[in-house]
């Protein structure tokens, strides 16, 4: 069953290779391909699965809490971009702005509805496995939610749809952040037209230095007078550069986190320039 597990998730991550996974521009047809191939994945899986004779506690609890959540996860993810992405009105930035803030709503829901399995799942506890994810030991006492009835009990306990849902809204989160980004900066753009003129230049460092660029230029406030916020000028890099610097807040958050050099690039630029005034003072 592992070899299995493990085949049909390589089979999965290869077909992942062919979208960008990093992009918020997934195309419609793009993801009806990935639904269609998911949903086959899923139904092979179930046939496999059902035609075994027995199966080990710990075989069970492994496929219903990492192997199946993995690819329904990616399958409800896909699914619901292609919703998203149907149902997107045409319109102006504000408008596309107040749809995608709305998104980004429903999936606080699910989390505020869902608070005590999130954590349970996240903090990769495993005391309640037998009863979460093994199907003859499903309990009722425990609080579940009325999709669990017209599951597949044969192939489900209820909670792999759980963990496949917290898998999806985390890509789902990281993508509808994009989409907020790219829509927030063309409005920055738009408003500020004369500020952001047409770059041929292009970023080709690390993008990690670039925002530690940025985020020096904010504490430093050299730009606007200091009037200038983080988002301001990290969509002025971007443009003038010509780069994504995706969610720079997270990036920060691993700049922070560094136990030696923590504006490392920003040294080696400071080391740069000096070593040159002082070759230009030789010559």
């Amino acid at each position: 069953m592992k070899e299995y597990n493990s085949e049909i998730l390589k089979v999965v991550h290869t077909e992942l290779e062919m979208v960008d996974m990093e992009s918020c521009n997934i195309s419609i047809e793009e993801a009806e391909s990935m639904i269609n191939f998911l949903n086959d994945c899923l139904e092979k899986m179930r046939s496999y699965f059902l035609s075994l004779n027995s199966i080990d506690s710990s075989d069970e609890i492994c496929f219903f809490k990492e192997i199946k959540p993995e690819v329904l996860g990616f399958l409800l993810y896909f699914n619901k971009v292609h919703t998203i992405e149907l149902k997107c009105p045409n319109g102006s930035n504000d408008t596309l702005k107040s749809y995608y803030e709305n998104e980004q709503e429903s999936l606080t829901y699910f989390f505020e509805r869902n608070i005590d399995f999130y954590q349970y799942y996240r903090s990769k506890s495993t005391y309640l496995d037998e009863h979460y994810f093994l199907r003859k030991k499903k309990s009722y006492k425990l609080c579940i939610d009325s999709v669990h009835f017209i599951m597949d009990k044969y192939f489900s306990t209820g909670y792999d749809y759980k963990v496949a849902k917290i898998i999806c809204n985390e890509m789902l989160r990281i993508y509808l952040n994009k989409k907020m980004h790219q829509i927030e900066k063309q409005i920055i753009i738009n408003k500020n037209r004369s500020s952001f003129p047409v770059s041929d230049l292009k970023w080709t460092g690390p993008l990690i230095a670039l925002v530690e660029l940025g985020y020096g230029f904010d504490s430093s406030k050299y730009v606007n007078r200091g009037k200038a916020d983080i988002k301001e000028i990290m969509i002025g890099l971007e443009t003038l550069f010509n780069v994504d610097l995706g969610e720079y807040y997270r990036t920060y958050i691993s700049i922070k986190d560094r136990k030696m050099e923590r504006a490392k690039y920003l040294k080696i630029i400071i080391e740069n320039l000096l070593r040159r005034i002082d070759e230009d003072d030789s010559s």
